[in-house]
């Protein structure tokens, strides 16, 4: 039988969840050798509703003010072997750390990550950073969720993206989100199968790290 994997997406109310989406058409496509069995929004009626709706998988709607007992409860509800957090922007809690991981859209370790850095507000800071000559690039992480917010130790991928002259949030934004779709499917098929694991504790015991 094939994994389980959970996938967390917060989208917003009129759209997101694309990344959601491409990794529902690598399972389906073999690229990704897992089971999607539910997607989990914050926007009861959102875009990633809208998206789970029409490629018929499962969807669970988690408001905010979430506890750890709700994530592990839902976590078990749907049978889930790996989680996937995909431009979700609540504090996991209660999760193995073994079998959960995030995707950002910068490079971590970095000022990039941790507690109001996700989404357009990223993309903003990074080019802010790039007009003070503070960095020549961004790019894509994924790292295991632990009880640190955006854990810049815990990382075992990352790719790089150059930042032109002319780039401004939203080309910056579109640049990343097109690696974002090339990768993560590749990567997170390689965690569920084993070959990028760890112990949940120790980042020195992360094996199949790819880090460009």
């Amino acid at each position: 039988m094939k994994p389980k994997l959970l996938v967390f997406a917060s989208g917003t109310k009129d759209g997101g969840g694309s990344g959601f989406q491409k990794l529902v058409e690598a399972s389906r496509s073999g690229i990704l050798g897992a089971d999607i069995v539910a997607v989990v929004s914050n926007h009861e009626h959102g875009g990633v509703r809208r998206r789970a709706d029409s490629l018929g998988i499962p969807f669970v709607h988690s408001p905010k003010g979430r506890t750890a007992d709700d994530y592990r409860r839902i976590a078990r509800e749907t049978a889930a072997d790996f989680v996937a957090l995909s431009g979700w922007l609540g504090f996991v809690e209660g999760l193995d750390p073994r079998v959960t991981f995030n995707i950002h859209p910068a490079l971590l370790p970095s000022p990039f990550g941790g507690r109001g850095y996700h989404g357009h507000h990223v993309h903003e800071a990074v080019i802010a950073a790039y007009k003070r000559g503070e960095i020549s690039h961004t790019g894509v992480t994924m790292h295991f969720a632990t009880d640190r917010y955006g854990d810049g130790e815990a990382i075992f991928f990352r790719r790089r993206v150059e930042i032109a002259p002319d780039d401004t949030p939203d080309t910056i934004a579109k640049k990343v989100n097109e690696v974002e779709h090339r990768w993560q499917a590749i990567i997170t098929d390689r965690v569920v199968q084993g070959e990028i694991s760890w112990d949940g504790k120790d980042s020195a015991t992360i094996k199949g790290i790819d880090i460009e």
